[in-house]
């Protein structure tokens, strides 16, 4: 099929090389001169693991192109609608700004027949909206909205082989020319066994709000668990694997740590929230206040955690931190909250030198005044205190002797629970972790 795909930033570029790979000619379109020439050259403008690899694969095909030329889109038959929708400034809401713009540039390119696709995150509410818009517009178009599931760091896995399709269509209905269409495009992963469901616009839009919510749910009660452990003596680790023995819990997202960051999960739920209020239904969601609320307490926890290891003062500590991105395999820094501890350290009056792998650059664009070093060995350099705060491999992999033989004090404190606190211990480190005695 011919594809056109708004927006070619990390959801965007993602989906359209992904699009191509399985067969379908591509367009990406993009406002950002400067993005479009990275990704037209092979250039992922973040780091994703197997991406550049497949822009380069399917741009030798020659079904995979990039402008910003919005008349590009003329003549595709399935339009996917991939800008962000971040966080309104000093609101919960989400800011619509630049999917109501992406709509609007896309209507004088539209024909009758065409589908519209929406694959952002959006308020529930927002389909309808733009289905008016399309319609009134062009009476022969129609509007589908098919929520992303994507886990940075897996993202091009989860779009050629996700877990499911779900398709929002007006009444939910199957019959819906939308749905034949979609069935088209994802034919491939449909024909492997990739599940999809058929639901109605505000469903569509809701799954997707529900699963975030439900996955930083998880997080925070085992972190709100964690706070109990720390009080009892108890070893949450242990505590997670027992109840996530009982299926109907499970063990996955149940692991103590630093809590969630990340461009999803934390604006998705104060989204959530702000929509619900403006519904009337703000009671139904009270809960994720706690949610929220227990999460952001993990860096503040996690300062006082780093003083205790520090016997009680952080003033003139050089203090390494292992990790800046918010999750392995990922650039991505927004709403860290490995970079947001490091900051506060560095407030108390600790000396601070951050490491990692893919997202320094970033980093330092959010927080210049910290100190950032590259190389691992050289970050931990006469340290008197490690915080391990992103699990990156290299950094669960450390050897605990060789490391001891860098810093100045061998003190350590695993903000992940990843690392075997036995071994540690025997190479002579201090060592804490959340939630374990």
């Amino acid at each position: 099929m011919r594809i056109s795909v708004i927006g070619c930033g990390y959801l965007g570029a993602v989906h359209a090389a992904c699009m191509a790979k399985l067969g379908h000619d591509v367009v990406g379109i993009d406002v950002d001169e400067n993005k479009i020439a990275d990704l037209a050259a092979g250039h992922a403008p973040f780091f994703e693991p197997g991406l550049e690899n497949l822009l380069l694969e399917v741009q030798e095909t020659g079904r995979l192109t990039f402008t910003s030329d919005m008349s590009r889109a003329h003549g595709s038959d399935v339009h996917f609608i991939c800008v962000g929708t971040p966080q309104k400034k000093g609101e919960n809401a989400a800011d619509m700004t630049y999917v109501d713009a992406a709509t609007q540039a896309l209507l004088p390119y539209l024909h009758s027949g065409d589908l519209v696709v929406g694959k952002s995150t959006v308020p529930v509410g927002t389909a309808a909206r733009l289905a008016e818009m399309v319609q009134a517009h062009e009476p022969g178009a129609h509007l589908a909205w098919n929520p992303e599931f994507l886990r940075e760091g897996h993202a091009v896995k989860d779009t050629l082989t996700p877990d499911r399709f779900v398709y929002g269509v007006p009444g939910g209905s199957e019959d819906h020319a939308a749905v034949a269409v979609l069935d088209e495009v994802y034919a491939t992963p449909l024909g492997m066994g990739t599940q999809r469901l058929v639901a109605d616009y505000a469903t569509a839009e809701l799954v997707k709000a529900a699963a975030n919510s439900f996955l930083a749910t998880k997080i925070s009660f085992i972190n709100a668990m964690a706070e109990v452990c720390e009080a009892t003596g108890a070893d949450v680790t242990v505590l997670a694997d027992a109840i996530g023995l009982d299926d109907r819990i499970g063990r996955k997202f149940l692991n103590a740590g630093i809590g969630f960051g990340g461009g999803c999960l934390p604006k998705d739920i104060r989204a959530f929230m702000a929509r619900a209020g403006e519904l009337g239904a703000d009671q139904a969601l009270t809960f994720l206040r706690e949610v929220d609320a227990i999460n952001m307490r993990r860096r503040s926890r996690t300062v006082e955690l780093a003083r205790d290891l520090c016997g009680g003062t952080l003033m003139g500590q050089r203090i390494t931190v292992l990790g800046a991105a918010f999750k392995p395999d990922s650039d991505d820094v927004r709403d860290s909250p490995a970079l947001s501890i490091a900051a506060q350290l560095q407030l108390q009056g600790a000396v601070v030198t951050v490491s990692d792998p893919q997202s320094l650059g970033n980093a330092a664009r959010r927080f210049p005044e910290l100190n950032y070093v590259a190389n691992t060995a050289e970050a931990l350099n006469n340290a008197d205190a490690v915080l391990l705060l992103t699990e990156w491999k290299e950094y669960r992999d450390l050897d605990p002797f060789e490391t001891g033989t860098l810093v100045k004090q061998m003190r350590i404190l695993d903000g992940r629970n990843v690392l075997d606190l036995q071994k540690w211990r025997a190479a002579g480190w201090s060592i804490r972790g959340i939630g374990r005695p």
